[in-house]
């Protein structure tokens, strides 16, 4: 896929675990979880908005496009 997720990169950056970004942002661990992998299909933009507020960062942070 050509889009990566950097999800584990911010949370290690922010020094947060999955768990707890998922207690914050009101996101189940499971749906978390494939976000995490890359096995995600689609983000909403309510939640992207979440996760970029409690990691006090910018969807690019977390989205990243590289061509194949």
């Amino acid at each position: 896929m050509a889009i990566i997720v950097n999800l584990d990169v911010m949370l290690a950056r922010r020094k947060m675990s999955l768990t707890e970004l998922s207690d914050r942002v009101g996101i189940t661990m499971s749906n978390l979880s494939i976000l995490k992998t890359g096995k995600a299909k689609a983000i909403r933009f309510e939640t992207l908005e979440a996760i970029c507020e409690v990691l006090d960062c910018q969807p690019g942070d977390i989205l990243e496009f590289r061509p194949e």
